[in-house]
Formats: C-alpha cells, structure tokens, sequence
C-alpha cells in the first residue's frame, strides 16, 4: 500500500555496483591513500564517546604536535577539511571590529581576507604578485602601518608553488603585540615548519597531502598566547561547530571531563591516525628531505624539457607542488585531459590568481617517489608531443 505513494523510483544508477577508477594523483591534492591507510579508515565504526576512540583522538593529538613541532596543549583536528580549519582559526581568534592583516600572494590569502570580513572584522591586505614571497621588511611594514591583532600568512600556497619563510616572522608580529596565524595545508610533512621554535600561534593543516589520509579531518594547533586571545573574548564565537571551547574540552585539551559536542568522523579519524603514524615511522627530517630531493628532481626534468618554471627563486619553491608555466601554444586543458585519459594520471591547472597560467604537479607523502617524477615527465613529453598546438 505504501509502495503505491511513491512517485519517485530507485534511481538506477544507485542499483549498478559502485565503480572507482584508478589513477595516480600527482595533482596539488588530494594524493592517493596508500592501503596501510585505507584499512584503518575501513574499520568497524565506535562510537563518538567510546575510550577506545579517545584514546585514538589521543594519538592524533600526539601525532600533530610531533608533526607541528609543538608543545602546545591546545592542539587538535577539526572535524573537517582544511578551509574548515581556516574558518575555525579565524572564527575564533577574531571579533567584529578587530584588525587582521592578510598576506596575499594566491588563493589562500584571498579566501582568509573573505572569511574575515564576513566575520566584521577590519581586512588588511599586504599584496605580493604571484609567484612571490614577503620578507620581513614587507610584513614589519605592514605591521607598524596597520596594527593588527592577526596577522594570517601561507606557508605552502598550493595555487603558486612558493614556500614562504618563516624565520623571525612570529618574534616579529610579537614585537608589535601581533599574533601570527599560519596556513600550513599544503606544506606539512614536505616543509620544514618549527611552531614553537617559530613562535607560530595558530598553525593548521589538512589531512589529504602529505599525510596521505582521505580529506575531512584537520589538524590545528594554539598557542598559549592565542589561547588567552580566545579567553579574552567578549563575545561568543560565531560557530557552535568550530567552538574551540567546546573542541577543547572533547578533545582533552581543558583537563575537564570530556563532554559531548558533535558526532566526530570516525572513520576520518582512524586515518588521519595512521597518516599521522606513517609520518611519525618515517619521521619529520626524512620526510622533509625526501620531497626536498624529488621536487629538485622534477624542476631538473621541467627544465630539460625547456619548461619554463613559475616560481623564480629555487629557495621559495614548495616541495610538494611544483607549478609550470603552461607552454606557449598548448592549452592546458588538453595537457591535463590527455594526462588522465592517456596516463591514468591527475595534474591540475592553475588556481585563483593563476587560471591559465600555470601546470600544478604535486609530489605528496607516499606519492613522492623518484618513480613517480620520472612516469610524470614521461607523460608530459607524451602530451607535448600529440596534444593539439596553435600556430600562433
């Protein structure tokens, strides 16, 4: 009888098996999940509140302090991606009316200076081309003009290549009474990053680059600094979901009894755990060095090739995206096309500031191998040579 009230039927689709290709991922994320990882995701679910679960959520916090190089107590993942965790930086550290000063030199800069605003605070924007990095004469600048609570900077911007420098940035924003919030999404576990060392206040990441997990879990990390800035505040932040007071306390960071917030991932968790345990095997300098020596490798090849790379400085190119600029009369849609239906291979275009302008190769976690750059610059040699060309 009920049947008969069903004016929708059982789409079709959803009756056929599931089917996922295989590909390799060398595009700027995510990368592939490698099996060890896909077997933790693939465990029977527990609930939210079980110890067995705490105990996981233990060990990531673990995890992403030994991977932050941090001591910090506040120190956690958000329960979903890395502009996830962007938002809860942001939501919580600012209040309408503050002052934050955004460095823009890609797309991450831009999406932060749009999160603030919609928050009511007051946006700075100190602007480098793209392809470029600040000095610390360029952010004491912008500092001393504008006075801001927050200054947001990327390390690794995934829309460019660059890696930004670091050093002396977090004495510096301390000097002028600055706390510095630092994006780490694409350069975690390929970079080396020092918070403490560095005196970063807020640093985040995410789960699907380096360390290889599926995306959706995302670690943060607040300093004792930043952790009064959200005491201090006057009024609630604007997420119930992104409440790092509520995160805190079901995270074990409060030394409270842990209390319902959400209904975490799980299954997310129990990946980014052993993302985070494959990291730790390898350990942080390992790692560092082996994306350092295949990103080297895979410019070398670019350049053999008489690609022209984007980011000039070699000391400012991420290791873990290298970006090319698209050939003089290919289109990078065919390049890319062909790469997936020809190779099984993902690389990506541009992204914001550099749509149609560049090639993004990336070379993440268990995805940068020697191999890897080889098949890679095999396939692009292919693509150059039967990829329709203008004759412009």
């Amino acid at each position: 009888m009920a049947t008969s009230l069903l004016r929708v039927s059982p789409p079709e689709e959803l009756l056929r098996p599931l089917a996922v290709p295989e590909r390799l991922l060398l595009g700027p994320g995510p990368s592939n999940v490698p099996r060890r990882i896909q077997a933790a995701g693939g465990r029977q679910l527990l609930g939210h509140m079980h110890p067995e679960v705490l105990q996981v959520m233990d060990e990531i916090k673990a995890g992403i302090q030994y991977a932050f190089q941090t001591r910090n107590r506040l120190t956690l993942a958000i329960s979903g991606s890395g502009h996830c965790a962007m938002e809860a930086a942001l939501f919580n550290l600012l209040e309408q009316g503050d002052t934050v000063l955004v460095a823009i030199n890609g797309i991450w800069g831009q999406r932060a200076t749009d999160i603030a605003r919609r928050l009511g605070a007051n946006v700075c924007e100190l602007l480098k081309p793209p392809g470029k990095y600040f000095t610390p004469q360029d952010i004491e600048q912008g500092l001393v003009q504008h006075k801001p609570l927050v200054l947001f900077i990327t390390h690794g911007e995934s829309s460019t290549g660059v890696l930004q420098p670091l050093e002396g940035l977090g004495e510096l924003c301390h000097r002028h009474g600055c706390l510095l919030l630092v994006d780490s999404v694409a350069s975690l576990g390929g970079a080396p990053i020092f918070m403490d060392q560095q005196e970063i206040d807020v640093l985040y990441s995410g789960s699907q680059k380096v360390l290889n997990a599926p995306p959706g879990s995302a670690p943060i990390s607040f300093s004792e600094r930043a952790r009064e800035k959200l005491l201090r505040r006057k009024t609630k932040p604007p997420s119930f979901y992104l409440d790092i007071g509520w995160l805190a306390n079901y995270w074990g960071c409060d030394g409270e009894p842990r209390r319902y917030h959400h209904t975490a991932p799980i299954n997310s968790f129990f990946s980014l755990r052993e993302g985070l345990a494959v990291l730790a095997e390898l350990g942080l300098e390992s790692s560092w060095e082996r994306h350092r020596a295949n990103c080297t490798q895979l410019c070398q090849g670019l350049l053999d090739m008489g690609l022209e790379l984007f980011v000039e400085d070699e000391k400012a190119r991420l290791p873990t995206i290298t970006t090319v600029r698209v050939p003089e009369g290919y289109d990078w849609k065919d390049i890319t096309a062909f790469l997936m239906d020809k190779h099984g291979m993902e690389i990506a275009g541009g992204l914001g500031p550099t749509v149609g302008k560049v090639l993004r190769i990336g070379l993440m976690g268990c995805n940068s191998t020697s191999d890897n750059v080889d098949r890679v610059l095999r396939a692009l040699r292919d693509a150059l040579k039967r990829c329709h060309r203008s004759k412009l």
